[in-house]
């Protein structure tokens, strides 16, 4: 079953589509790694997530032990169900 996330794309000055690249990607995951203290639901994580659920693809957090997930991040991570999972580091 696919779910269904809703994206708003954010332009260029040229009016291309914004993109955003992961960390690193096999053919089951996408890994976006970051070293923070507070991880939000950026731009960046919401497209890769899109991608992720686009693809069948699990989009894995790599982030420290001691890292919060903001409110925002917990409601998508809600929002796309098991295709966003978090590994620490």
């Amino acid at each position: 079953m696919k779910e269904e996330v809703h994206l708003e794309l954010k332009y260029t000055r040229h009016q291309v589509p914004r993109g955003a690249l992961p960390d690193a990607e096999t053919i089951d995951k996408i890994y976006l790694i970051k070293n923070v203290s507070t991880l939000r639901a950026t731009y960046q994580i919401r497209l890769l997530a899109f991608k992720a659920i686009q693809s069948y693809k699990t989009l894995v957090l790599k982030v420290p032990v001691t890292c919060q997930f903001h409110t925002s991040l917990k409601e998508l991570i809600k929002t796309a169900g098991k295709k966003i999972k978090r590994e620490d580091f």
